[in-house]
């Protein structure tokens, strides 16, 4: 089957600082490749997987399930930590929710995590009935190109099938549990205009996590692909600075890779 555009995996090999890029529930590469570009353009070695069942066709992702995404970056992670000194987890929406559960998962594996707009729960009311309703109804509509940027647009799924989102309603509950196990620095940028993930789901992580280093910004201008909207360089920098701030004391391998010092501040928790 065709790769829809721009859903091919994403690797570069740079310094000894590696991140981990993850899309969202029936997006794509696409969605988030801007970052995992302007991350390895600062030198770091970049991982962005093409999530199972994903970057097709809708049908192909009804038949995986939560464990068969989690599988797929578990193994990008085990493979980034094999040859880098210091590693990151990034993620959009559900992309985010598996970052948070790499992280809860590898403790110490993982130097910092970086969210963007990340989800928690499935908010439709219609979702108790999930385990019923999806042997009844096949898909529903889909949920992609949330941007206010004209122009802009995510290649994703038109469709929802509803037994995926039964199994990530399920993914959802199983990170919930474990968010107190997430003890990482942690960035979470968030726009408090989102159709599909709402402000509630940042902060009920922010809530239950154990990190003492927490950033939160506010991605005021964006809807819920933040990474291709307005916000977009906003994101990129501030994950830059986090990453710095993280790695500084590497000398001259943070040199090498492009990083210096940077400026953020421990233990805090900001906004703007």
């Amino acid at each position: 089957m065709p790769l829809l555009p721009g859903a091919e995996p994403f690797r570069h090999d740079g310094g000894e600082i590696g991140v981990l890029v993850c899309h969202g529930f029936t997006g794509s590469p696409q969605s988030v490749r801007p970052w995992a570009d302007h991350l390895a353009a600062r030198g770091l070695t970049v991982s962005l997987p093409l999530l199972p069942g994903h970057g097709t066709r809708w049908q192909d992702l009804a038949v995986t399930g939560w464990q068969d995404w989690y599988a797929e970056v578990d193994r990008e992670l085990g493979r980034l930590s094999r040859t880098c000194e210091r590693v990151f987890v990034c993620g959009l929406s559900m992309g985010g929710a598996l970052a948070l559960r790499l992280a809860a998962q590898h403790g110490a594996a993982i130097s910092g995590v970086a969210v963007v707009n990340p989800a928690n729960r499935v908010h439709d009311p219609l979702a108790v009935a999930l385990p019923v309703l999806r042997h009844l109804v096949p898909s529903v509509k889909g949920i992609v190109s949330d941007i206010a940027k004209p122009g802009a647009r995510e290649s994703g799924y038109e469709r929802m099938p509803l037994h995926a989102v039964h199994s990530m309603r399920r993914f959802y509950r199983v990170v919930d549990a474990e968010l107190p196990q997430v003890t990482q620095p942690l960035l979470v940028m968030h726009s408090p205009q989102d159709h599909v993930v709402p402000p509630a789901d940042s902060e009920r992580i922010l809530s239950q996590v154990s990190s003492r280093d927490v950033t939160e910004r506010l991605l005021e201008r964006s809807y819920h692909v933040a990474t291709l909207d307005h916000d977009a360089e906003f994101i990129f920098e501030e994950t830059d600075t986090f990453i710095t701030r993280l790695t500084a004391g590497m000398g001259e391998d943070t040199t090498r890779t492009g990083l210096g010092k940077g400026s953020g501040k421990e233990g805090a928790a900001a906004s703007g």
